[in-house]
């Protein structure tokens, strides 16, 4: 029916629109312009670092804990594999945090003090109860989800920046650098192989493809765009939910 599941779920075109929505939002569209505010980086920022810093470790941490280690020993392969990569997902995770709290830094970005968004509250929520009650599988292909609409999104992001200028501000060149690192090959690879592993996981315990199986997956994938999409702060954002409001 489908040779790979997330193939299967990046050609959903009813879903396009809401794709574009997720991916090449107002903000994504400032940024890539160099016409976001500092604030309203600022406050993304720290939106983030919330997503980053507890949301995702416990996310990925649930998933460990659903790998089969007492399957059979034909499996145990991808176990270890899974593994693998999940500890990757940390390891990747913490040199994340510390990397945009230094952007945020050098190049004077107030990420504390903001209120936490419900954006966030409901994207952190579906992150732990995925994790939580949904099968391994369908945890990664969350985590998959997730890493493929945020590198289009930065890609798309790059795609519109202007020639650089010796003239550009702090947050002008804040947005280069988060950008450049995230849409480095390295990251995109990273994505690929998650990829991967969720399509031979959907594949192991689903050989033949059932529509009930295809249907959970595209409900992930659709809640993942959603929740990708509202994730980004409309504009003003950051004056109401600022520390002071």
């Amino acid at each position: 029916m489908h040779s790979h599941i997330t193939q299967h779920l990046k050609d959903q075109a009813t879903l396009r629109p809401c794709y574009n929505a997720a991916t090449r939002h107002e903000f994504l569209t400032a940024a890539g312009t160099l016409t976001l505010s500092p604030a309203r980086l600022a406050f993304w920022l720290c939106q983030d670092r919330i997503y980053a810093a507890h949301a995702y470790p416990h996310f990925i941490g649930l998933l460990i804990s659903k790998i089969p280690f007492d399957g059979p020993a034909v499996e145990e392969e991808l176990n270890r594999e899974t593994l693998a990569l999940l500890t990757i997902c940390l390891e990747g995770i913490i040199r994340e945090v510390a990397f945009f709290e230094g952007v945020a830094e050098e190049w004077k970005l107030d990420i504390d003090g903001w209120k936490e968004r419900k954006a966030t509250r409901d994207y952190t929520a579906e992150m732990a109860r995925v994790a939580s009650v949904g099968s391994l599988e369908e945890g990664l292909v969350f985590l998959w989800a997730m890493e493929q609409v945020y590198l289009d999104a930065w890609k798309y992001v790059k795609s519109l920046f202007p020639p650089q200028s010796d003239s550009e501000d702090y947050t002008a060149n804040a947005i280069r650098q988060l950008t450049n690192n995230w849409t480095r090959p390295e990251f995109g690879e990273f994505v690929q192989n998650v990829e991967a592993l969720a399509n031979r996981h959907f594949a192991r315990r689903h050989h033949g493809h059932s529509h009930s199986a295809v249907r959970a997956m595209e409900s992930i994938w659709e809640r993942v765009v959603e929740l990708e999409e509202k994730f980004w702060p409309e504009e003003g954002e950051d004056t109401l939910l600022g520390s002071n409001a």
